[in-house]
């Protein structure tokens, strides 16, 4: 249940989505492109200082109504609400857990106003799902770092200004860094044109020789891939309130089509088969929505004393958020289609995008075949099995 406060933000947030994100998506996805304008519009309303606390100029919002706010930008526009969320959760929770008093000095207030927007970089030609077998080195060089490789599919990688990038180092394992976009060696590829999302900012970046300084490392040098998996869970809470954004708006759209298409002298909203198919995307979405406030719950507990694993503990929980509300948005933009029949399948209509849209959501941050295998190996690790 949502408190007062809470609701108010949720319907602050709705306002902003309906005004100042709606009447545009359909242009930035036809132009694979996200406004500059629309970034500082979030910025004065405080959406990309969600999460940062208020010493360092941000909200200081609990991930509850972290969440509710980014649900209603995914009802606006899902490329707006992942970038708020790639930016928001993975990079501000990785300062504010691992980095240093000076890092996030340096950093938070600057994300909190707009003038940096946060990318991550984990992801690379050969290593997607196994984290572990990433080969971006960052070699000890005097009182700093050098890092070579190729990371894939950064979402805002050509507009932020700090990019945390996972990177070997060494026997220690894995090292997450501070990387400033200015620094020389530092080269953004060309955009993926991608089926949905297509304003999200999605590129290849190239990293020819980036010096760094010591101070860039977040954190020990050998707990990169354990970092990766705390922010990955909760990346994933994140996109299931994405995707439960998206879903919503599918329901909308269709709902509102049937009471004013009319076939055989009677709105469409009439027919039983129809009823069914918006009870049925619903009672998913409605599901998915459950079960991603249940893994924040567990996030909000804490990670500590083992919190994150087991069958019960956070990363399973995220998973099954992510895999039930991004099927949920699936189910629910694909009947939205059947709903406005062949005109469901012109691009004049909202509810073909949103289908791109919901495709995404169970693909990145681990595709759904991954979310799967999460699920069972810690469903035998509570088993007995402790080698998953």
């Amino acid at each position: 249940m949502l408190n007062e406060e809470q609701l108010e933000l949720q319907q602050l947030a709705r306002d902003f989505a309906e005004a100042e994100l709606r009447p545009y998506t359909a242009a930035w996805d036809d132009q694979r492109a996200l406004s500059d304008s629309v970034f500082e519009k979030l910025a004065e309303s405080g959406f990309l200082g969600m999460l940062i606390p208020e010493e360092h100029g941000g909200l200081g919002f609990e991930l509850t109504t972290y969440l509710t706010v980014l649900e209603e930008l995914a009802w606006g526009d899902a490329a707006v609400a992942l970038s708020v969320a790639i930016h928001n959760g993975p990079v501000v929770e990785l300062l504010l857990r691992h980095g240093t008093d000076e890092q996030r000095a340096a950093w938070l207030p600057r994300m909190a106003a707009g003038e940096v927007l946060g990318a991550f970089a984990l992801s690379e030609p050969d290593s997607g799902s196994d984290a572990s077998s990433i080969s971006t080195t960052a070699e000890h060089v005097g009182d700093g770092w050098l890092l070579h490789g190729t990371k894939r599919w950064v979402t805002n990688g050509a507009r932020a200004g700090l990019v945390v990038v996972f990177a070997r180092t060494g026997d220690d394992g894995l090292g997450a860094f501070l990387v400033p976009t200015d620094a020389d060696g530092y080269v953004v590829g060309d955009r993926e044109k991608t089926l949905g999302l297509r304003a999200s900012e999605t590129v290849s970046v190239e990293l020819n020789g980036v010096r760094l300084s010591s101070d860039a490392l977040v954190g020990d040098a050998g707990q990169g891939l354990r970092y990766a998996l705390e922010a990955l869970d909760l990346g994933r809470i994140g996109i299931a309130v994405q995707a439960t954004g998206i879903g919503r708006a599918a329901i909308e759209h269709a709902a509102a089509y049937a009471l004013e298409r009319r076939q055989f002298g009677t709105p469409i909203a009439r027919f039983g088969a129809l009823q069914a198919k918006l009870a049925d995307a619903a009672q998913r979405v409605a599901g998915g929505r459950a079960l991603a406030f249940q893994a924040a719950a567990a996030w909000s507990r804490g990670l500590e004393n083992g919190a994150r694993l087991g069958s019960t503990g956070v990363t399973a929980q995220a998973a099954i958020a992510k895999l039930a509300a991004s099927e949920a948005a699936s189910f629910a933009s694909d009947e939205a289609i059947q709903i406005f029949g062949g005109y469901g399948y012109m691009k004049h209509y909202p509810v073909e995008r949103l289908l791109r849209d919901a495709k995404g959501t169970e693909i990145y941050e681990g595709t759904n075949e991954i979310m799967r295998r999460v699920i069972a190996g810690e469903i035998l690790r509570d088993a007995g099995d402790e080698n998953l």
